[in-house]
């Protein structure tokens, strides 16, 4: 039971991202109506007072300045994490793109290598299986239930998450 809720966890947490761009882009387009509303008002009082193509060139020129800072700090995070993997080996930086994938790794083959043991062991000792149910007993011990719960949401995660991202 905790292998398929930590699975469905897998599955949702790959999906979580998405979630809060939604909540963000739902609270950006929020900002952006009460923006507009405030504008508009502003534009009514301005143009009664004559000055309507004044506030258009200062909205202009905040809508400039807004982009080019955004451009900015996306420029600068990508040149520090460019200086950053330029001053490490090559083998650093190829290595900081498949940390996920190693551990996962890691923890399969570790899952083959007990099952493996775990077989061989009870081929070479005859005596302690002799009933199915005897196989399922000590594989109850070594593949626990929350053992089986992050191999599930291992998984969910990365074979889950290929749904999310597709528009």
């Amino acid at each position: 039971m905790l292998s398929l809720i930590s699975t469905l966890g897998g599955l949702l947490i790959s999906g979580l991202p998405k979630l809060l761009e939604f909540f963000q882009d739902k609270a950006d387009k929020k900002h952006e109506l009460a923006l507009a509303e405030m504008q508009t008002i502003r534009e009514k009082e301005l143009t009664a007072m004559g000055f309507a193509a004044q506030a258009k060139v200062e909205e202009i020129r905040a809508d400039q300045i807004a982009m080019q800072t955004d451009a900015q700090m996306t420029t600068a995070a990508y040149e520090h994490d460019t200086k950053v993997l330029e001053k490490a080996a090559g083998w650093a930086s190829t290595y900081v793109a498949t940390v996920r994938p190693t551990v996962t790794y890691l923890f399969v083959l570790e899952l083959i290598a007990i099952n493996l043991w775990l077989t061989y062991y009870l081929f070479a000792h005859p005596n302690l299986v002799s009933t199915v149910d005897d196989v399922i007993k000590y594989a109850d011990i070594i593949f626990s239930p929350d053992e089986m719960s992050m191999l599930g949401g291992i998984i969910g995660f990365w074979f889950g998450s290929r749904n999310w991202s597709k528009k």
